[in-house]
């Protein structure tokens, strides 16, 4: 009974919106950096293949690519590293150790420290929101291409001419206005619409949006809680089971 009754306790002082926030941000995160990296070798392989034949027309999108994909590394440990560390400050500001160990008082340096992780995760917070809304541009690009193949695929559903159509790859700044051919057209879009890059590349483009969207969600049920914990903490001067 002496262990059943000290597991119940952790259990109910567990930091249960922490751990489920650390789970998804975890996943967001792998989910995210893993589909991004690839999704972004993807495209620069279907831009070498079937936009453009000279180097230095892709060249800076090239750089481009590879920085992001050193940036992604980053990114991957980092918020690894933070949510464990966001996760650990969730069971410090339960009633866990108070209700095993007996009551306490939390320390200025123990408030101080919870507001430093309010700040950061705040910050977070708003960088991260813009990342989710970046990573929306190359799914609504691909989701354009998609659709012009599928009116390609079906012309009846169409006025316009099948040569028409195309994907232009200047339009949205991934290549120079001089770059030749830039753009594809009619059957020949169609076809690489059928590839199996092209269809790889667009779904893990989706998948990191939604590993974007999981991450957001984390922060801000981390910045809820550790607010929460904060205002607990400071007001009250004991740990919450929040």
């Amino acid at each position: 009974m002496g262990l059943l009754e000290c597991c119940a306790r952790c259990l109910i002082g567990a930091p249960f919106a922490s751990l489920v926030a650390t789970g998804l941000c975890f996943f967001g995160v792998a989910l995210f950096c893993g589909c991004g990296h690839e999704a972004l070798t993807g495209t620069e392989q279907l831009i070498e293949t079937y936009f453009s034949k000279n180097y230095q027309d892709y060249e800076y999108l090239i750089d481009v690519i590879h920085t992001f994909q050193y940036v992604i590394y980053g990114t991957a440990s980092f918020f690894f590293l933070y949510g464990a560390l966001l996760l650990a400050e969730g069971f410090y500001t339960t009633g866990a150790v108070r209700q095993i160990f007996g009551d306490y008082r939390t320390t200025i340096c123990g408030k101080g420290l919870s507001a430093t992780f309010v700040g950061i995760t705040y910050v977070l917070t708003i960088i991260w929101l813009l990342v989710f809304a970046c990573s929306a541009v190359p799914v609504y690009i691909y989701f354009n291409t998609w659709t012009t193949c599928q009116s390609i695929a079906n012309p009846t559903k169409t006025t316009a001419s099948i040569g028409t159509l195309c994907a232009d790859a200047r339009m949205y700044g991934v290549l120079p206005w001089n770059a030749f051919p830039g753009k594809v057209c009619g059957s020949n879009l169609l076809s690489i619409c059928k590839t199996s890059e092209f269809q790889m590349t667009f779904h893990l483009f989706i998948a990191a949006f939604v590993g974007a969207a999981a991450t957001l969600v984390s922060l801000l049920t981390f910045m809820i809680a550790a607010t929460y914990n904060f205002a607990v903490l400071k007001l009250m001067g004991r740990g919450t089971k929040f």
